[in-house]
């Protein structure tokens, strides 16, 4: 991989990261789900217009929408809320490995390897650790939302599997259309209409923050960069990046809320990791590959 695309990837990995505690600052001072309501709506709208609709049947779009705002980042920002930080966040999303090794076995009729069976063991035994921090940075309630929100991370593969389809990013984007009203029910039947009533109130420049930074910079700017490099290259090259996701996710909890990792956090932590990097692991990522040329 070229240094300017090293670090472009780098880049996005860093975004992606610092985003969990961007959304801290956010859900920290409104609903969560409504906190992703806003960050859905605003990543759809305007880029929506300009973007021709990918051919794939409505169902997949729906469940895509669905699943990725209401399972993912509904679950997660509410996570957030109710106490995990987002250093950890970041960290335990990667138990979405587990969820997708089973949907893979048991849907798609996939084989786990040994390698693959180690490396989930080791991402489970760090969800059990990270149970006994004493610092409150992973209640068992927060945690069972993690779970769900790494379980749909797994299916939205499945999904984009499913749709077979080779428009990624307008895929993405046409998805999220179906996000808000979903989301925003959800919020209705949760909380009452009462958090639709102080929401204008709450509605600060730190909040637009938060909200603005994760539709746009996360989410499309992130995504397109990212589909660029899969693009260029093959995709066991840049695949590895996303697992200083995690990494940079600790760092901006560090810097902008003050986590502190202790003994306990930081073994949660090296298991998760490495259990994630055992699972991932291939022998490509060590051999010379050329970058894709690109048809102008």
């Amino acid at each position: 991989m070229r240094l300017n695309d090293l670090l472009l990837g780098l880049s996005i990995m860093c975004l992606w990261g610092f985003n969990f505690s961007v959304i801290k600052l956010g859900a920290d001072q409104i609903n969560p789900i409504l906190l992703t309501t806003l960050r859905f709506t605003f990543a759809m709208l305007p880029v929506i217009f300009f973007i021709k609709r990918p051919q794939v049947k409505l169902r997949y779009l729906m469940g895509y929408g669905i699943t990725f705002g209401v399972g993912v980042w509904g679950m997660m920002t509410s996570a957030i809320t109710l106490g995990v930080s987002a250093g950890m966040a970041g960290v335990l999303m990667d138990l979405s490995l587990i969820a997708s090794l089973l949907i893979g076995w048991l849907v798609l009729k996939e084989k786990i390897s040994a390698r693959q069976t180690l490396g989930a063991g080791l991402i489970l035994l760090g969800a059990v650790v990270s149970l006994s921090l004493e610092d409150g940075s992973v209640p068992l309630a927060g945690l069972l939302l993690i779970l769900i929100g790494a379980l749909s991370w797994a299916v939205i593969g499945l999904i984009v599997k499913l749709a077979n389809t080779q428009q990624v990013f307008a895929f993405s984007v046409w998805g999220m259309l179906f996000a808000p009203l979903p989301l925003a029910t959800l919020a209705l039947v949760t909380y009452g209409p009462e958090v639709f009533v102080a929401l204008p109130e709450q509605m600060n420049g730190s909040v637009w923050f938060s909200v603005l930074f994760q539709a746009y910079p996360t989410t499309l700017l992130g995504y397109w960069l990212w589909n660029r490099l899969i693009t260029k290259y093959p995709l066991s090259t840049v695949a590895p990046l996303t697992m200083l996701t995690p990494v940079f996710g600790l760092l901006g909890s560090m810097i902008f809320h003050g986590e502190v990792i202790d003994n306990t956090k930081l073994l949660a932590c090296a298991l998760i990791l490495v259990g994630f990097l055992i699972g991932q692991w291939q022998q490509s990522w060590f051999k010379r590959q050329p970058a894709v040329r690109l048809e102008s």
